[in-house]
């Protein structure tokens, strides 16, 4: 007669010496809030960097070929832009101004780059409802809106505005008065961003000629397929310019990051490093369970246990450490989610399939663990115990 094994029986031999599960568990905790700080640090750089890239109001987008990402980008001529508006599918389209320069903090007068955003004020350029309600002020001369969500080092702005006070500060060599917020948020290469007019924008960046642009929004009449006129900009125009479908310019940004930047490597690796200590802890703790248990075993094959069944229940265990190691490591990671985004101030968000990701990572390394341990329960012979 065959007999099947039990999740209880994984259960008690784990728990017949608890100083070695909880080590175990101990090991797989680890790794869990390794992998899932890794993760989520390396979603956070992805979401960031493409913030604007979301908030621009456009469905084509030209750029210059070698500009490298959002905060440095390369200027190109204004007129490639103008050029598309003779391609049927055309609606209109705006001119898109940034640089990074610097910005002087009203309270204590250090100053930090920041990043400035030049738009046309008479057009909705960005889909952020505070910015398009505070058009008209951008239009005065030397008056710039800031972002609530950028870094404390920049001053108290956000405090000094909501007690109805305006903020007076000098950015680059311009003085210049701030009278509104919004908010976006920081990535790894931005801590802070203006936003303001294209004639303001020229009057704080005096070298930079009118004529070149960094951004060319390309708004679409409905129901024309974006990837289509895409196409037709791209063989048509000059290339000096390269023509991005909204889904285009995001990855091209995300891209940079993960290929052109040690960051990416060392998010990946991070991770990798702490899937791999999870599964030498679980394997050395499973190993000497096995050896340690390797008399019983040989009892389970000669009472009719196969090596089949003596396997299920190395893996059930491998399972069990798995699913309740991952219990704590999960609520830790959510009190250093928080803690981590507002010490940050990157978007390190707790999602569904993060959770799954994880936690499938974790029984995958854990299950591995136990299949490499499992050369030990063959070796179990029932003639060197009787």
């Amino acid at each position: 007669m065959r007999i099947r094994p039990d999740i209880p029986l994984a259960w008690l031999q784990l728990t017949r010496e608890w100083p070695r599960f909880l080590a175990a568990l101990a090991g797989v905790t680890f790794a869990v809030v390794l992998v899932f700080m890794q993760l989520g640090f390396s979603d956070a750089l992805y979401a960031s960097s493409v913030r604007m890239h979301e908030a621009l109001a456009g469905d084509l987008f030209l750029v210059h070929p070698q500009a490298s990402y959002l905060a440095l980008m390369k200027p190109f001529s204004r007129r490639r832009l103008y050029q598309t508006l003779a391609f049927p599918g055309v609606a209109s389209v705006t001119p898109v101004y940034t640089i990074q320069t610097l910005w002087k903090n009203p309270v204590t007068a250090a100053t930090r780059n920041i990043f400035i955003v030049g738009i046309d004020p008479t057009v909705t350029v960005l889909n952020l409802p505070e910015v398009n309600r505070q058009r008209d002020q951008i239009r005065r001369p030397d008056v710039v809106l800031f972002d609530e969500a950028s870094r404390p080092e920049y001053g108290p702005v956000a405090q000094e505005l909501n007690a109805g006070r305006l903020v007076v500060t000098d950015v680059g060599n311009r003085r210049i008065t701030v009278t509104g917020l919004f908010r976006l948020g920081t990535s790894f290469a931005i801590d802070g961003i203006i936003i303001t007019s294209e004639a303001n924008f020229l009057r704080l960046v005096p070298v930079r000629p009118k004529g070149l642009i960094d951004i060319g929004v390309i708004k679409l009449r409905p129901g024309v397929n974006p990837e289509i006129i895409q196409k037709v900009l791209a063989a048509s125009l000059p290339r000096d310019v390269e023509v991005l479908t909204k889904a285009g310019f995001e990855e091209r940004e995300k891209s940079y990051w993960r290929k052109s930047t040690p960051i990416g490597f060392v998010f990946a690796f991070g991770t990798i490093m702490g899937t791999v200590v999870g599964l030498i802890i679980v394997y050395q703790i499973l190993f000497a369970d096995i050896s340690d248990h390797l008399a019983e075993y040989a009892t389970l094959k000669a009472i009719g246990y196969t090596n089949r069944d003596l396997f299920s229940v190395v893996f059930q265990e491998a399972t069990i450490v798995a699913v309740v190691g991952f219990v704590p490591g999960f609520v830790l990671c959510l009190w250093l989610y928080q803690f981590a985004g507002n010490a940050t101030f990157l978007p390190l968000r707790m999602n569904l399939p993060l959770v799954v990701a994880v936690l499938t990572l974790t029984i995958a390394m854990c299950c591995a663990s136990g299949a490499l341990a499992l050369r030990k329960v063959r070796t179990a012979d029932p003639a060197e115990v009787f």
